[in-house]
């Protein structure tokens, strides 16, 4: 018989510190807990303009906390914020249980999702620079053997090991920082390959657990007939997935275009994970239209919205062409969809119509600067024959006896790019 761990118990606090999104962050670290694979018992908050210096929460406070831990069994305490290493030991001393902050929280979240070589990458330098400041002195073996008479002495060489320690962990870093510089040069040449063949793309992007797989998947079950090895993982929970994924689209009209579902957002990410998983959204960086995904059943949407703004400026994306689809609109009591207002729509990412309705909004929006054109291929350059035929909706072709005539629709910058090629004596416009 197959014994189940029990999820571990947990209490939820934060402070307010007079914040409009208090109450919506509290709710996400919830989530957050639960998306970690802990059980959630109870939640203590303290309304208070700013944190105690030395133990974050007010005495009284750590009382009512530490009394609703043992009423609840709750053997870990997850606070809504970043905490400093002291602050993190004072509160297990006086609680007597595990302290773990937001930022840690997330991290176990991302090392436990993590699946590609990159994010991994990314995750551990993530670890280690939150850990770097939180070494300590007396969590080293040489440093813990020091006692007595010879208290004094041996203290050096606690302090040696701190910062050999250091040291181990920095040069790590620096390891890791050039295997992902080596992995972004493998991509760049992806890249390079793709803008080659002309596939202008999409990205996903938005806040964790919005939709963004569900609503890849279903485009690619409306219009690639691939098979199921083509699907991405989606999941009813924060993180599911943290890396990139990218397919081909093809359209009705035999148009292309490259879609990726990017990692989600989460309010308060710690900026260590910004700065790593920046290679990882590369793609949404470069991308020639981004799809906010919303979900649009969840009372809270407006601050996910305010959550993927402020994160796209952080990692420099901005000025970008966007559709934001508001999402899970079957799950919103009496909301009509598919619904388009401008650049908006309201959908579901599991109605056909919807998709077929979103692939039409793309679809406008990528391809307004595609003209038709007609090309004399000689026969010698069929690599370029292939190419057009590849990544184009072909409108005709003709083979003649100087080579391939095709009529295409393709950029501006694949005609200019192919302006020998091009017949002047046609009307293509």
């Amino acid at each position: 018989m197959e014994i189940t761990e029990k999820p571990e118990k947990v209490l939820v606090t934060g402070i307010s510190m007079h914040k409009d999104d208090f109450n919506y962050t509290m709710h996400e670290l919830a989530e957050l807990a639960r998306g970690n694979g802990m059980e959630v018992v109870g939640e203590v908050r303290q309304n208070i303009e700013k944190p105690y210096l030395g133990t974050y929460f007010g005495h009284g406070k750590i009382r009512e906390i530490k009394a609703l831990a043992a009423e609840k069994d709750a053997t870990t305490i997850i606070v809504n914020n970043e905490l400093t290493p002291s602050q993190i030991n004072n509160l297990e001393k006086l609680l007597g249980t595990h302290i773990m902050d937001r930022t840690e929280l997330i991290l176990q979240i991302f090392a436990m999702r993590a699946h590609t070589k990159q994010a991994k990458t990314q995750v551990e330098i993530a670890q280690l620079q939150y850990q770097l400041p939180r070494l300590h002195p007396s969590a080293n073996t040489l440093d813990q053997q020091r006692g007595g008479t010879g208290g004094v002495s041996n203290r050096g060489t606690g302090e040696t090991q701190l910062e050999l320690d250091r040291r181990v962990i920095k040069k790590r870093i620096s390891h890791l920082r050039q295997v992902i510089k080596e992995t972004e040069k493998e991509q760049q040449i992806q890249k390079a390959q793709r803008k080659r063949h002309a596939l202008p793309t999409v990205a996903l992007v938005g806040y964790t657990n919005a939709g963004k797989s569900t609503t890849m998947n279903g485009l690619l079950r409306l219009f690639n007939q691939e098979g199921d090895h083509k699907q991405v993982f989606e999941k009813n929970m924060l993180f599911a997935t943290l890396d990139t994924s990218v397919r081909e689209i093809t359209l009705p009209s035999h148009r292309h275009f490259l879609l990726s579902d990017t990692v989600g957002f989460v309010s308060n990410l710690p900026h260590n994970l910004v700065e790593s998983f920046k290679a990882t959204l590369a793609e949404a960086a470069e991308a020639d239209l981004l799809i906010q995904v919303v979900d649009y059943a969840d009372p809270n949407y407006p601050d996910m919205m305010a959550t993927t703004a402020k994160t796209l400026e952080e990692i420099g994306i901005t000025q970008r062409p966007m559709i934001i689809g508001f999402n899970k609109a079957d799950l919103k009591p009496n909301t009509p969809y598919p619904e388009i207002n401008g650049d908006e729509l309201i959908y579901s990412a599991r109605d056909e119509q919807s998709l077929k309705v979103l692939a039409q909004m793309i679809e406008r929006k990528l391809f307004t600067d595609y003209h038709k054109v007609t090309f004399m291929i000689p026969f010698t350059d069929g690599q370029i024959v292939s190419r057009l035929e590849s990544n184009n909706h072909i409108i005709s072709k003709e083979y003649t006896n100087e080579g391939t005539k095709l009529t295409v629709e393709v950029k501006e910058a694949t005609a200019a790019r192919l302006q020998k090629y091009v017949v002047t004596d046609e009307n293509n416009n």
